[in-house]
């Protein structure tokens, strides 16, 4: 009897260590079963593209940078000032802890231990890089000749915006007083979305509206924000945290349904998405 009770006081302990060590987040469902994430398709909407610098080097979390995105689950997503580490965990926060399922495809064009860690002989990769709930094809990595104070570019793909095969480019400019190198960068990127009828160009353009270097662009497509020109009768909301425009959604062969700019603790720059009609 004593032997038994024995055993029965150790099964009870080993079932309790083992309780203790899976944690709270076990189902009911068996001791041993793990909780999916749900299915990623119905959470995204399939007509918004989002534009994001996300500021590095902040520190800020990437758990905080995949649910600021997830909270409005864009088909596709433009990151700037991204770390190619920094962009691989944002996507696994959002398939782990949002169920959203994203593609990439990256535009990196500087390797910086500064800004990407890793080490001073293998430094991290900074640039741009494109989330598309789709896949993506014919992608296009293009380094402006001349990036100023840093090596700067654009990166292109096609995928499916609103059911349809959009090109999509998302590029960061030369700094804000560098306006000599970002009129040579927007000359080099006209010309190739010029080549394509139905377009969306997203990025930090370090310029106002007004500025005469974002003229080719301007030339070739409107900003989602029907109210912002490049004139000073628009009305552009302020997308920094110093109260300019410097983020874009530009659109070429396609229309604004809505758009909005979203301040976020996350980073200087804010969130900016619009959903579009391309059919």
């Amino acid at each position: 009897m004593v032997l038994g009770r024995s055993r029965r006081l150790l099964a009870g302990a080993v079932i309790v260590a083992c309780v203790v060590l899976i944690g709270p987040s076990a189902p009911s469902g068996g001791l041993f079963a793990r909780s999916m994430p749900v299915e990623a398709a119905k959470d995204v909407v399939p007509n918004r593209v989002m534009t994001w610098n996300i500021c590095n080097p902040c520190e800020e979390s990437n758990v905080d940078r995949a649910a600021a995105i997830a909270t409005h689950a864009p088909q596709v997503i433009g990151l700037q000032e991204a770390c190619v580490r920094d962009v691989e965990r944002i996507r696994d926060n959002l398939k782990r802890l949002h169920g959203l399922v994203y593609h990439v495809e990256y535009g990196m064009v500087l390797r910086n231990w500064g800004r990407c860690g890793g080490m001073p002989w293998s430094p991290g990769a900074f640039g741009q890089a494109i989330l598309s709930a789709a896949p993506m094809t014919d992608r296009r990595l293009v380094e402006y000749p001349e990036g100023g104070s840093e090596d700067r570019g654009y990166v292109a793909v096609t995928t499916l915006v609103d059911g349809r095969h959009v090109r999509v480019f998302n590029t960061h400019l030369a700094q804000r007083r560098q306006e000599a190198f970002r009129a040579k960068q927007t000359r080099v990127l006209a010309a190739d979305v010029a080549q394509h009828d139905r377009a969306i160009v997203l990025g930090d353009f370090n310029a106002v509206p007004s500025t005469p270097e974002l003229a080719p662009i301007w030339a070739l497509a409107a900003d989602a924000d029907p109210q912002c020109h490049p004139s000073s009768v628009g009305t552009c909301k302020p997308t920094t945290d110093w109260q300019s425009k410097f983020d874009y959604i530009f659109l070429r062969g396609i229309a604004p349904r809505q758009h909005r700019v979203l301040p976020t603790s996350h980073s200087d720059h804010h969130m900016l998405y619009t959903d579009v009609d391309a059919t």
